[in-house]
């Protein structure tokens, strides 16, 4: 896809971001977490905050496909309004109300950050980058999935459920097994998902370097522009994952995942029923689920 196909300010520096000067990746970097200023401030007032030359932002907007600055700056106005009033705005709202001075339980500013994610996820993914997606995993060959570190547990679950309506899922990696001896075969018929978020498993971006160099379409799911995966991928998602905890959270992802699986079940029409109802019968004949 090219840059002037992208709609998120943050898909247009991924997309680039591998082919960057240092200085315009600190200048992307700075744009990407201070949209609110970008839209809001002038260049010379930016400029000065990030303590980078103007002209440094000027050929940063070039860099990602803008005829000037101020379309770039125009992609970030929308961006913010999107976000707008998000639902955790509105529960800090809530608690403020009700609570007056006092901190929010941990429980709410949890909550809080999730569905500021899921808010966020909703305004800003790619509609037709979802369908494009779901149309290429019902049409694979293969479907191969690889997560490392926290992702691990999630890749096990999306391969769980789509294992119930297809039988051409399956996960890389299990109990230490060489991701070479996975990737072995693929071609452009194939697909890999790669699920990786920050700090980022040297397998995961092997994972996306070995997949794409086989043709195989590679779908990351990630955290951020910058991830390293993302010049190895054919589609992405850059999930937010902003949590009070120490680690990111995985509340947007999982509803990405569950999503997908959905959407893949409703392409796959008859075909997919009759395979989740027979699942579901050997599981009670053989006595899997508690009667």
């Amino acid at each position: 896809m090219t840059a002037k196909g992208l709609v998120k300010l943050q898909d247009r520096v991924a997309a680039h971001y591998g082919d960057m000067s240092q200085r315009l990746r600190q200048a992307a970097d700075y744009v990407v977490a201070h949209e609110l200023d970008v839209a809001t401030h002038s260049l010379r007032t930016v400029s000065g905050k990030a303590k980078m030359a103007p002209a440094t932002f000027t050929r940063l907007s070039q860099a990602l496909g803008f005829s000037s600055y101020e379309d770039m700056r125009d992609l970030c106005r929308e961006s913010v309004g999107r976000q707008a009033l998000t639902f955790s705005q509105r529960a800090e709202r809530l608690a403020r109300e009700h609570q007056g001075d006092a901190m929010p339980s941990f429980f709410d500013r949890q909550m809080s950050a999730s569905l500021d994610n899921l808010n966020q996820l909703s305004g800003e993914i790619d509609q037709d980058m979802l369908l494009q997606v779901v149309e290429t995993l019902n049409g694979a060959r293969d479907v191969l999935l690889f997560g490392a570190f926290s992702s691990t547990g999630l890749v096990e679950y999306f391969a769980y459920l789509a294992r119930y309506f297809a039988n051409n899922w399956k996960v890389a990696g299990r109990m230490g097994a060489s991701l070479s001896s996975a990737m072995v075969g693929l071609d452009e018929t194939d697909a890999v998902i790669i699920l990786t978020k920050g700090p980022y498993a040297k397998r995961s971006i092997l994972a996306a370097k070995m997949a794409s160099a086989s043709g195989a379409y590679v779908i990351v799911i990630t955290d951020k522009h910058s991830c390293p995966a993302l010049e190895f991928s054919s589609a992405h998602f850059i999930v937010p994952t902003e949590s009070p905890q120490f680690f990111s959270s995985y509340a947007a992802t999982l509803v990405l995942i569950e999503t997908l699986v959905g959407m893949l079940v409703v392409r796959a029409g008859e075909q997919a029923r009759i395979r989740i109802e027979d699942v579901e019968t050997r599981n009670r004949q053989y006595g899997e689920f508690w009667e």
